[in-house]
């Protein structure tokens, strides 16, 4: 089997390169320094009081692998080496990863959440897979395979679905590699096993609660789908996202699931604030693996519908994205729009930004 990773969009896609904003890493390059990027803002200004994270670094690792295809853009081949630097000093010696560090340099826990890991997982994949051969991409790897043994301990579910996104792009790399695709399916199945359980009548979801970076999951299994080929896995991805797209999709418009109360289980009502980018973030990067492996229109233009709340497509009208800084808002309140433009609502828009665009290009 062989594997694309240049996807190629459908040319018959409605929206136009000129409706997206112009590229202005302003702010990224504000948020970092020679350590990594700082995880927060105080409107526009790095908050050093609250130091650095994992988490961000490895979305912005991320974001600098894919901008930096562009030729043109310096900034990315410059930063990428700085996030990566950030990641390999915050793994242990036993392979784990810590998350958060301050600014002056303390680290204060031995070992960072799941979901850190797992989406630090998720980012060394692609820099190994997508990046063009060298020593970043050898220096990923190591970290990958001093992390990779403690992938089958995950309990946490999006600590399992970004790590098998990650341990799917190392498959690409290194095909096909039985022992990765072996542990692959042992996550996905626990996924699979997760949802077969909390799902009911009208519950088709993986948890008793729809809580953050939902479409991860969902996403997870169409990645685990593409490298296996099992139809379960689709099958469960489609229908777990569609009961998502009931609770947030209204009248085309996005209302992610508030973190001031969730959606739960027993009555089923999204909680309507507050709205978070990541959230949009992950929608988007599903409705790309969904057109990649279906080649169907709708999927592209939810993607697209699903960014455009970062530009004003939302409940209140009100764009997050800054064009005057390059930040994003740090997300939508029931009063209004949170002003403070930290690492991870910058990086979950300018993500967003660079999978839509290279959907308008290819």
């Amino acid at each position: 089997m062989e594997f694309d990773n240049n996807t190629i969009y459908a040319t018959s896609s409605p929206f136009v390169a000129t409706r997206l904003p112009v590229i202005n890493f302003d702010h990224i390059r504000t948020l970092t320094d020679d350590t990594g990027m700082i995880q927060h803002a105080l409107f526009a200004l790095p908050n050093r009081k609250e130091g650095y994270c994992i988490d961000d670094n490895a979305r912005a690792l991320l974001l600098m692998l894919w901008a930096g295809k562009e030729r043109s853009n310096d900034t990315a081949r410059r930063l990428l080496p700085v996030y990566l630097s950030y990641i390999h000093y915050m793994q242990s010696n036993d392979g784990y990863f810590r998350n958060f560090m301050s600014y002056s340099k303390m680290i204060e826990e031995e070992r960072g959440s799941e979901d850190s890991f797992g989406r630090t997982i998720m980012a060394l994949g692609f820099l190994v897979n997508e990046s063009q051969p060298g020593l970043l991409v050898k220096t990923g790897a190591d970290m990958f395979a001093k992390a990779y043994p403690h992938i089958r301990t995950l309990q946490s579910l999006r600590g399992m679905a970004n790590s098998i996104i990650g341990l799917c792009q190392f498959i690409k790399y290194n095909y096909p590699d039985d022992q990765k695709v072996a542990l692959v399916k042992e996550l996905a199945d626990k996924l699979v096993q997760s949802y077969w359980h909390h799902k009911t009548g009208d519950w088709d979801w993986f948890e008793p609660v729809l809580t953050y970076d939902n479409a991860m999951l969902p996403l997870a299994l169409l990645n685990t789908y593409e490298i296996t080929q099992e139809e379960v896995f689709k099958s469960i991805a489609f229908e777990s996202m569609q009961f998502l797209e009931s609770k947030v999709f209204d009248e085309g418009i996005v209302r992610p699931i508030g973190n001031q109360g969730w959606c739960s289980k027993d009555d089923g009502i999204p909680a309507r604030f507050d709205q978070q980018g990541i959230d949009v973030m992950a929608m988007v990067l599903y409705y790309q693996q969904a057109f990649r492996i279906t080649r169907e229109q709708q999927y592209l233009d939810r993607m697209y519908n699903s960014y455009q709340w970062f530009l004003g497509l939302n409940d209140l009208g009100t764009s997050l994205y800054d064009p005057s800084t390059g930040g994003c808002a740090d997300g939508l309140l029931m009063e209004g729009v949170n002003l403070n433009q930290g690492a991870e609502s910058t990086l979950a828009y300018w993500i967003s930004h660079t999978v839509v665009a290279q959907a308008l290009k290819e």
